[in-house]
């Protein structure tokens, strides 16, 4: 499988989100360590280290693709992991001088991979356990503060959640949007959560090519579109999300999605339904692949 840079979309965040979910609410953080400072915006390591320590977590959620790790006290740690960020639960030592600190796993298995030993940030749980942030290219946010400011300030401008959408709200989206199809299912301040992968796989389900103009889809085509999206995003949340990249579980896992693709990171091989071959273009600066016999521009 050739390797592609994504950044992780709904589906995977919402798994590490399950996974946090299930591992780490009651706990306390006791400790912080860092070895990129800059991954924490809105104050200082030291701010953060002094503030979190002692906080208990009561949940962890999701808003589009941000983590939300929610305390006693009305205060959130909000993570976005960007392009190569993900989530881990495990032990790891700090090894090396003081100016070149590392973290080091301390045990076999999945954490052990290469893929998962680029830990950032390392949040010390009250049980003995860690929970880290690996991030091979730093370009991960951590934020920690007041709920409502954290919501306002980091996530006021987020449209309404892919899968929580109804298809009213869809409809409005689309009729009041110039821009493309492809555009438009990846503006977070529309419509939350969905990238790269899920959107070329969603409009090759249905037939629709990349650069359809937004509001010109029929209300046959509207209804496809609203099925394929919960379709599409449900069953990648099912697989586990997708590892094609950097990303995985909380337990350092692979999600099994990559191997379902429709036509995301295919360019220049067959189309599965008709042999046609797949091809790739450039849509808002970013790109789309599709195939032009199955999703014909009208």
């Amino acid at each position: 499988m050739s390797y592609h840079l994504f950044m992780p979309e709904l589906p995977e965040v919402e798994n590490t989100v399950r996974g946090l979910k299930k591992a780490v609410v009651g706990s306390r953080i006791e400790d912080v360590w860092t070895d990129t400072p800059k991954l924490i915006r809105k104050g200082s390591f030291a701010d953060l280290k002094k503030k979190i320590k002692g906080k208990k977590i009561t949940d962890v959620s999701r808003r589009a693709k941000n983590i939300i790790i929610s305390f006693e006290g009305g205060e959130v740690l909000l993570i976005h992991l960007k392009m190569t960020g993900h989530i881990l639960i495990g032990e790891w030592n700090i090894v090396g001088p003081k100016n070149e600190e590392r973290a080091e796993f301390t045990g076999k298995g999945y954490l052990s991979e290469r893929i998962n030993g680029y830990v950032r940030v390392i949040f010390y749980l009250d049980d003995g356990r860690q929970l880290a942030l690996s991030d091979l290219r730093k370009f991960a946010k951590v934020v920690f503060g007041k709920k409502e400011d954290i919501m306002t300030d980091e996530l006021g401008d987020i449209g309404v959640e892919a899968l929580d959408m109804g298809i009213d709200e869809l409809r409005k989206i689309l009729a009041n949007s110039s821009r493309s199809i492809k555009t438009l299912l990846m503006d977070q301040s529309k419509i939350a959560g969905i990238g790269n992968i899920y959107s070329d796989d969603i409009l090759f389900k249905i037939g629709i090519h990349p650069l359809k103009k937004a509001s010109s889809l029929s209300e046959k085509e509207i209804e496809k579109l609203y099925i394929s999206i919960k379709e599409i995003l449900s069953l990648a949340v099912k697989l586990g999300g997708t590892s094609i990249s950097d990303y995985r579980d909380v337990k350092g896992r692979k999600g099994g999605y990559g191997e379902r693709r429709l036509v995301y990171g295919k360019s220049g091989k067959p189309c599965s339904v008709c042999g046609t071959i797949i091809e790739k273009i450039k849509v808002g600066g970013r790109s789309a692949s599709f195939c032009p016999k199955c999703q014909p521009l009208e």
